[in-house]
This record gives C-alpha cells, structure tokens and sequence, in this order.
C-alpha cells in the first residue's frame, strides 16, 4: 500500500515574539512555537527590536532588520536552531 503526502510550501501568516518563545501560526493552520535561546540575536535583544519583523516574501521566511536575523520557515519545521551568536 502506498500513501502520499501532498507537497507543502509551509508559509508564516503570523509571528509572535514573547521574551521567551518565537510562535509562528503557517497558512495552513498548524502553530511552530520554539525557544528563543535557539536565536541568541533574538534571546538578547530587546521587546522593541523583537516586534520589528518583516515576514518576508509570501511568508517563506521572517526579517529582524534590527538584529540582522533571518529565519526560514522551512528551518523552524526541521527544528534547526541559528548558528549566530
């Protein structure tokens, strides 16, 4: 038996950051929440800075232009944590 599952392009609809957790809600319904000790930029900045985001291109990825930060989608559902410190 064979099953397929259909090809996704995850996309962020909204993004939340608290002082503790990035939270992305995907167009498709489903919610990313990680930790924010996997992003030192994100971890050390501040509230401000961290409600600077840009989702970028038709949600593949969000944009801290204060911090220099750039995440993908796709690398949130791997659960890949940044490699900056």
């Amino acid at each position: 038996m064979s099953s397929s599952v259909p090809s996704v392009d995850p996309r962020a609809k909204e993004v939340q950051v608290s002082e503790d957790e990035l939270s992305v809600v995907l167009a498709d319904g489903r919610r990313i929440g990680v930790p924010l000790a996997w992003f030192p930029r994100l971890l050390n900045a501040s509230a401000e800075q961290r409600r600077n985001f840009e989702i970028l291109g038709d949600g593949q990825g969000i944009h801290w232009p204060d911090l220099d930060e750039d995440l993908s989608v796709a690398g949130l559902l791997r659960g890949s944590p940044s490699v900056a410190q």
